[in-house]
């Protein structure tokens, strides 16, 4: 497989070890209930019942095996993180350096873009000032006033406009060489069971497995 399925696979070895998880964190899997109704207590004839609690998952009686099942495949992501760290060790270029770079100018970009986008601008708020004068009388009174706003761009546009285009030169240019690292590259890895596997099937798989 070359990187881009190893990372999609690791995306399904994470999702399988959430659910098994998940199973293993609800009491109600891990544990049995029984709850008996003491009816000879209070009726001599009657006889006790002990009813069991209906189980939450259909592997409440595997449960052992999926804790052994979720320590499997946490040896596989092991084994798979191994695999991607050789193969990103044979790329001509830190992978894992150059993604962090290329989200950083992307980043900045942004921002540049921003500012190469804003515009000086003026425009006129009417009554959006108010003032105080003493009338006639010297009493001391509010008035409005319209207030002219104007904007300007506070840096040289050229500078951002540049180093905006360049930003983004260097961005397309470390994504496609990311891109084509991503499909040539060669993870030694072999899946044990298919990435579009259900967790019943994958499961399944292993305890199969196991067997051997």
């Amino acid at each position: 497989m070359n990187l881009k399925e190893a990372f999609r696979y690791q995306n399904k070895l994470q999702s399988l070890l959430d659910e098994a998880q998940g199973i293993l964190d609800c009491d109600a899997n891990v544990t049995k209930v029984a709850n008996t109704y003491l009816r000879h207590k209070v009726m001599p004839e009657a006889e006790d019942e002990t009813v069991m609690d209906v189980a939450q998952t259909e592997y409440a009686e595997q449960i052992t095996d999926v804790a052994r099942f979720m320590l499997y495949l946490l040896e596989e992501k092991s084994r798979l993180f191994a695999a991607i760290r050789k193969a990103k060790d044979a790329l001509d270029m830190d992978m894992d350096s150059e993604v962090s770079l290329n989200a950083a100018r992307q980043s900045i970009a942004r921002t540049f873009k921003r500012m190469n986008d804003l515009r000086s601008s003026e425009q006129l708020l009417s009554g959006g000032g108010t003032g105080y004068r003493f009338n006639a009388e010297g009493n001391q009174i509010s008035y409005c006033c319209d207030v002219k706003r104007v904007t300007t761009i506070n840096y040289d546009r050229k500078v951002i406009h540049a180093a905006l285009s360049k930003l983004n030169r260097q961005a397309d240019e470390t994504s496609n060489r990311l891109d084509i690292c991503l499909v040539t590259s060669k993870v030694d890895y072999t899946v044990p069971f298919d990435v579009n596997a259900s967790f019943a099937e994958a499961f399944e798989i292993y305890l199969e497995n196991a067997k051997n």
